[in-house]
């Protein structure tokens, strides 16, 4: 972690995950009850490793090939 805050810079990563992270934080308390902590912490990160994926690939501008 502290080598991507190094990489990338603090304000830019909290610009960059923190609607992602919500979304899946709301996904996860309301929809997670696996009644195990480390499933449910797992399956939060998947889901916000997705959900950052998907906003990376849809909100991210379109390069036109030259």
């Amino acid at each position: 972690m502290f080598s991507l805050i190094k990489t990338i810079g603090l304000k830019k990563l909290l610009a960059t995950e923190t609607p992602s992270f919500l979304l899946s934080l709301i996904l996860a308390e309301t929809a997670y009850k696996f009644g195990s902590f480390v499933l449910e912490c797992l399956a939060f990160l998947v889901t916000w490793g997705f959900i950052s994926y998907l906003f990376n690939v849809l909100l991210s501008p379109r390069k036109n090939p030259s």
